[in-house]
């Protein structure tokens, strides 16, 4: 195992130099460098005209500045796709957003029947990154366009999710929620939701990352609710993780404790919420035009998720910086990383005496991963930093209905590329599609 881990290693010391061995810093890079690291001291977006000249501003495609700062309507509106925007009330209190695209620019006959189907996003994501990457590459837009009405939820939390019936986010209450609120809370009131506004009596699901972490506890604890869904598709299914192999998400490993300790020390409760501060630094630093500068934003992407050069965009990290993060509670970083801890899929773990009172025993309760009677497939990637392979088969044995395993065809296929890819829907989505229509 040491030589395996130290294999790994040297392959993220390498793959790291590769990445930035060329990579000088040119006069004009050295002063955006500068105002990077100033505006990272104060956390406040600077003057863009005290940086750019007016022929530097201008060179900047003002399309991708567009997109970076459009809401989901927005987009949708700017593509020409029909959009609605529904609010879901769960049964703790949340207000939800659920963003539905009813039919495609490909698919726009009145009389047929459009099987629901709902995308749930990742840890720190939104609706929104279901359609970044634009028409016949954004995974909303090709369902749509392939027949289907598309739901796409808002987890409580994220940025466009923080309502509450009596909670404000001030209140330390609001973020007292891991991904297991979502799967036990968020996806049934959606889940019913739609199937009540659409008349339909079931519907497919579609969850990636978190997305499918929260879609396993519900399977688990909810198994009343297995007629209601057509089938489920895994994109990078993430419960088990002891094998986790991002350097970065090791790394604060390392200091779990003492993280645990100075978020209950100084109170902080939500994670990574969208500030002004990213998103300047993505539409603005994060570009082609300062290639070192783009290079440091692709290389944290990568060490956190997986090196796959090929098939990032790099011209559409401001748009995805633009609305990336967008927020969620520290409480749910905290249960993944108890997951990569213990390597078993269990519910938070409060210590030993809350344990105690909430579950009757020291050690949470394990997800009955048996109840899930779900048609249940996965898709996954052979450079998935957050959801090793290994981690993946053994999850596939728990499930009682699986009708398929998938692998993306393409070596460097990463955690992000199931959103993010440029080749998406060749490598990924027509696979979906397909499997789709088979239920």
């Amino acid at each position: 195992m040491e030589k395996t881990n130290d294999r790994n290693l040297n392959g993220y010391k390498s793959r790291m130099l590769r990445h930035t061995r060329d990579m000088t810093m040119s006069r004009s890079d050295m002063k955006i460098l500068f105002y990077f690291l100033a505006t990272l001291a104060v956390s406040k977006a600077a003057d863009l005209d005290s940086i750019y000249s007016a022929d530097e501003l201008s060179a900047i495609d003002p399309s991708i500045l567009e997109d970076a700062r459009l809401d989901f309507e927005g987009l949708t509106k700017k593509y020409g796709y029909p959009s609605e925007r529904h609010t879901v009330k769960t049964k703790d209190g949340y207000l939800l957003k659920v963003d539905r695209i009813p039919y495609g620019k490909q698919c726009q006959e009145k009389n047929i029947t459009r099987v629901p189907v709902l995308f749930q996003h990742g840890l720190l994501s939104h609706s929104i990154d279901s359609i970044i990457m634009g028409p016949e590459k954004g995974l909303g837009y090709i369902l749509a366009d392939a027949c289907f009405d598309v739901w796409i939820s808002n987890s409580r939390g994220n940025r466009q999710s923080r309502a509450h019936v009596t909670l404000s986010t001030k209140d330390a209450k609001f973020w007292d929620f891991s991904w297991h609120e979502l799967g036990v809370y968020d996806l049934p009131a959606v889940i019913d939701y739609i199937i009540e506004v659409t008349g339909q009596p079931s519907l497919h699901y579609i969850g990636h990352s978190q997305g499918t972490t929260q879609f396993f506890v519900f399977g688990s604890l909810v198994p009343e609710y297995s007629s209601k869904i057509r089938s489920a598709h895994m994109l990078s299914p993430v419960a088990y993780m002891k094998r986790v192999q991002s350097p970065l998400i090791r790394f604060l490993l390392l200091f779990k404790d003492p993280i645990q300790a100075v978020v209950k020390m100084i109170g902080l409760r939500e994670l990574l919420p969208t500030s002004d501060l990213i998103k300047f630094l993505g539409s603005e630093i994060c570009t082609e035009r300062y290639p070192t500068l783009s290079k440091l934003c692709t290389n944290l992407l990568f060490l956190l998720c997986g090196f796959d050069e090929a098939q990032t965009n790099s011209t559409m990290i401001p748009v995805i910086a633009g609305h990336t993060p967008a927020g969620g509670s520290v409480k749910q970083l905290l249960h993944y990383m108890q997951a990569i801890e213990s390597g078993e899929f269990r519910q938070y773990d409060h210590g030993t005496i809350r344990n105690l009172f909430k579950y009757g025993s020291i050690r949470p309760p394990k997800y009955p991963l048996q109840n899930i009677k779900i048609p249940v497939a996965f898709y996954f990637g052979d450079n998935d930093y957050l959801s090793e392979v290994n981690d993946m088969h053994l999850l596939s044995e728990q499930m009682p209905n699986l009708i398929g395993k998938f692998r993306a065809p393409w070596k460097d296929f990463n955690h992000l590329d199931f959103i993010w890819a440029i080749d998406l829907k060749p490598l990924l989505s027509d696979k979906i599609i397909s499997m789709l229509r088979r239920y």
